[in-house]
Order: structure tokens, then C-alpha cells, then sequence
């Protein structure tokens, strides 16, 4: 039997059903027939009475057919209370609605929804009927969902409580990517330094591998938060992993996730890596050059396929994914020794971005001295600024960690200064901690003779300025006020101002 003859069928049946009146044997032989036109024999009776919302279904006449258990508990109207009866005969005995939906279904022949009070309970629910036509047009059946009001009501709150929490995980994820990307800008005047961030503009926007070298703070992580900053990939993922930081029996589980029984203590739905946590933004792989050789050949595969396996699993995860490392090191040496891999190094070293350090962009020092000192003010609730005298000691010293030791040392003497003006004697103590001194012309392996010029240089340039005068500073040292006069020529040192302190 086709379709269509079935369909047919069961009209003929239901009209006999539905003009006799229906007793609850007849539902159930309804919903049997109604099974019959189900490939998979679902039976509807069951389905019904399994639903959350209370199911109430009558003729086309108005007559009740059909009440399910979830009807039952929202009006505590039973079956035997209203099966084969007429929905206004029940309403007139306050048993039902006020103002029947299926009156108005079958007055309008549409869908009808409204906000509906159970007599004798006054208790709200919100109710939705729907007519169910035949072949001929006529309405056959008006199925009517009820739901509880109140319990809408606890579903409306629980969304709004769902929607904010959403909001202020969005709202927390956000900043703790802001956190991860960094505050912090990359502060500049030397030409190398613009020449690097015309590169970064550059290449910024794609999705090329970026290999940042450069000695320990000269501002590699800032460089990879600039590339990010300026991507289309900003707003997304952007995780930060170091290489030397995490033991390397760990680091292929944090970089690559592992699956349950991967390892003993593995946790038991396994754990995604960094990689995958980073899945549509950006990964930075700090100090590369640490990374152990086994892992190495695993990386290789991230960046050539963009696919990674997790530690003791087979599944293939895909990743799209920008990859940025920076490294302290020479790797090009370590290829050389064999203790990194020559095709990861190509890999990876598409666009090299080299920061020179520090001492040799002098331009910068003072600019950045200048800004530290005052974001240092402003932090500690100061009011210095640091004297030329102690911006040239700045400009002599050689910096061996780059910014991050100038902007700690600059905070120290903020800190610790007692008056408006950080000069030249403050900042000589705190870059000679325990009367230690650093070499002549800034320059390691500097001669004796050089290294103890630049000393001697140091101590006139250090009483001049505290003594204030040079009679007075010759007269401390026990030196004649001529001989100081000739050390000042030859160490090419300016006559004492009263702004140089």
C-alpha cells in the first residue's frame, strides 16, 4: 500500500473514531493506526507521554481525545475527568481554561498562542494550539501544548543567568588575551628599530613564520605581541610557550596534548595541547633554541602540514595556525653542532627578524630611560626626572640585559630617590651594587689601562658632581686644583652646571 492509500485509510478510520466519540481504547487503536504510516513503528503514545510539555488533543469538533501524564501534573486534570467530553462543556464546569484555545483553533483555523488560567487552580501556563487538517480542508484534530508559566518563568531567568555568565566569560576571556598579547608597546628612535617595525608592518597581516632573535630583553615577546596586534588573527587565541621553562619530559604533552592512559597520571578524557588551545590565532614558541631534538621532528610536522597527533593517540588534528618563535641563541650555530634540526631551522626562519641589542642603538636609551622614569612616577606617586650627568652614565653603561635591566634599574632609583632630580651620583650607585664597576667604553675584554681610565674618569665625573664645583672636588680627591683641571681636559668632561646633577 502506497502512501497515499494509507493516508487515506487512516482518514476513513479516524471519521469513524471521531463521530462515534472516542473512549480511551479508541485513542489507543488511533494511535496505532496513526503507527501504521511510520517506516520505524514509533509508537506515538509513547512519545507523548514522554514529553515535557502537556499534551492535549481533541476532534474537530471540540471532543477530547487524548491527554498526556505531562497535561495531567501542570492542570491536575485526569484522563478519566475529561476523555470523550466537549472542551466547552468542561470549561463550563471550571475545569478547564478560561477562554478555550481550542475554541479559538477551530474559530480561526490557525495557530493560536496564549497565556491561559486554570480554573479552580488560577494558576497561569502558557498554551499553544495547533488545528490538524484532513484532505478535504476540514480541521480533523486541534493539538494543544500547555506549558507552566512559573516553570517559563525559572527557564526565562536561567537563560538571562546562562547569557550573563556568557557575557562575563566573553568579557574575562578577552582580558586575559589582552594580558597574554601584552600592554605593553614597543617604545623606540633608533633607525634599527624602525627598520624592524617597517618589516613587522609588513608582514603582519599574513600568516608567514616570523623567527625573532636577539639577546635576552631586547624585546622579543614584544615584537611577537606587535605581529599579533596587527594580524587579522588579533582578537583570537594567542598562547605564549617557553621552551626553556618547562621541563622537557613535559613539553610534548603541553605542546601536544595526550589522550586517557596516554602516560600514568594522564587525566581521564586526556588534555589538549598548546598547539590546540591556540587553534585559529597564534602560538609563540620562546627560546626555541631549547627545545629538545625528539620534539623537534614533531614540530616539523606542525609546520609543514599543519597537523599534529596527541601524545599516545591516532587521531589527526588539523590546525590552522600562526606560528611565531624567538630564541636567544645562534641557531644557525647549534644546526652546526647537531643540536638543532637544519630543515626546522628553514622552517622557521622565513621572515628573521634580528633586534640588536641595546648598546648598539644608543638612540634609544635615553628615550626609554625618560618613559620608564616617568611610568615609574606615576606608579610610585614620584616626581623625578633623571639629570643629563646620570643619562650620560646611562649612555656609557653596556647594558648586558638589554631593556629589561634598564627598565628594572630605572624603577630602582625612582624608588629609592629622596628629591625632584636623579643625578649622576644615584644612578653610578645603583649601576655599581657592592662597589662593583663595569668596563671602559662599554666594550668587554676592554685593556687594563682602558678599563682604569674609564674608572678614573668615573670618580672626578662622580665627586665634581656631588662636591659641586671642581676647587671643591680637587680639594676631596687631595689632588691639585690644576691636576684636576688637566684630568678633566683629558677625559673630555664638561665643567660642572647646576643642571647636570
Amino acid at each position: 500500500m502506497d502512501d497515499r492509500a494509507a493516508r487515506r485509510r487512516l482518514e476513513t478510520q479516524m471519521e469513524a473514531f471521531l463521530s462515534s466519540g472516542m473512549a480511551q481504547h479508541e485513542a489507543d487503536e488511533l494511535f496505532r493506526l496513526v503507527a501504521e504510516l511510520c517506516p520505524d513503528r514509533l509508537d506515538f503514545r509513547e512519545v507523548c507521554e514522554n514529553l515535557y510539555d502537556g499534551i492535549h488533543i481533541t476532534d474537530g469538533e471540540g471532543k477530547v481525545l487524548f491527554i498526556n501524564k505531562a497535561y495531567t501534573r501542570t492542570t491536575g486534570i485526569r484522563p478519566e475527568d475529561v476523555l470523550g467530553r466537549r472542551v466547552s462543556d468542561i470549561e463550563t464546569e471550571g475545569k478547564l481554561y478560561r477562554g478555550s484555545v481550542t475554541a479559538q483553533v477551530l474559530e480561526r483555523r490557525e495557530r493560536v498562542n496564549s497565556v491561559a488560567t486554570i480554573l479552580g487552580l488560577n494558576k497561569e501556563v502558557l498554551v499553544t494550539g495547533t488545528p490538524v487538517f484532513g484532505f478535504d480542508g476540514a480541521i480533523k484534530m486541534v493539538v494543544t501544548n500547555t506549558r507552566d508559566f512559573p516553570e517559563l518563568k525559572r527557564l526565562e531567568q536561567q537563560l538571562l543567568t546562562l547569557t550573563e555568565e556568557s557575557r562575563k566569560a566573553h568579557e574575562e576571556l578577552a582580558y586575559l588575551r589582552r594580558q597574554q598579547a601584552g600592554d605593553k608597546q614597543l617604545s623606540y628612535r633608533s633607525a634599527a628599530m624602525q627598520s624592524v617595525m617597517s618589516l613587522i608592518q609588513t608582514v603582519a597581516p599574513t600568516d608567514v613564520t616570523v623567527l625573532i632573535t636577539g639577546e635576552s630583553g631586547t624585546g622579543k615577546e614584544l615584537v611577537a605581541n606587535e605581529l599579533y596586534q596587527q594580524s587579522d588573527r588579533r582578537g583570537k587565541p594567542f598562547i605564549k610557550v617557553n621552551c626553556a621553562a618547562i621541563p622537557s619530559e613535559l613539553l610534548e604533552s603541553e605542546l601536544f596534548g595526550y589522550e586517557e592512559g596516554a602516560f600514568t597520571g594522564a587525566k581521564r578524557a586526556g588534555k589538549a595541547g598548546m598547539f590546540e588551545l591556540a587553534n585559529t590565532g597564534v602560538i609563540l614558541l620562546d627560546e626555541i633554541g631549547d627545545m629538545p631534538l625528539p620534539l623537534q621532528a614533531k614540530l616539523l610536522r606542525v609546520l609543514q602540514q599543519r597537523e599534529l597527533v596527541r601524545l599516545g593517540g591516532s587521531r589527526v588534528v588539523k590546525l590552522d595556525i600562526r606560528v611565531i618563535a624567538s630564541t636567544n641563541k645562534d641557531l644557525r650555530e647549534q644546526v652546526r653542532q647537531g643540536g638543532f634540526r637544519e630543515d626546522l631551522y628553514y622552517r622557521l626562519n622565513v621572515v628573521p627578524v634580528a633586534l640588536k641589542p641595546l648598546r648598539e642603538r644608543k638612540e634609544d636609551i635615553v628615550y626609554l630611560a625618560d618613559q620608564f622614569c616617568r611610568n615609574f612616577d606615576k606608579k610610585y606617586g614620584k616626581d623625578a626626572h633623571i639629570s643629563p650627568g646620570g643619562m650620560e652614565l646611562l649612555l656609557e653603561y653596556p647594558w648586558p640585559g638589554n631593556i629589561r635591566e634598564l627598565e628594572n634599574l630605572v624603577e630602582r632609583i625612582v624608588v629609592t630617590s629622596s628629591g625632584a632630580v636623579i643625578n649622576r651620583d644615584s644612578v653610578f650607585a645603583a649601576l655599581s651594587p657592592g662597589g662593583l664597576r663595569f668596563g671602559g667604553d662599554g666594550q668587554e675584554g676592554a685593556t687594563l689601562k682602558r678599563q682604569v681610565a674609564a674608572f678614573e674618569r668615573e670618580v672626578i665625573l662622580h665627586t665634581i658632581e656631588r662636591e659641586g664645583s671642581l676647587r671643591r672636588a680637587a680639594r676631596a680627591l687631595g689632588v691639585d686644583h690644576s691636576t684636576l683641571v688637566k684630568k678633566r681636559r683629558q677625559y673630555e668632561i664638561e665643567e660642572a652646571r647646576p643642571d647636570s646633577r
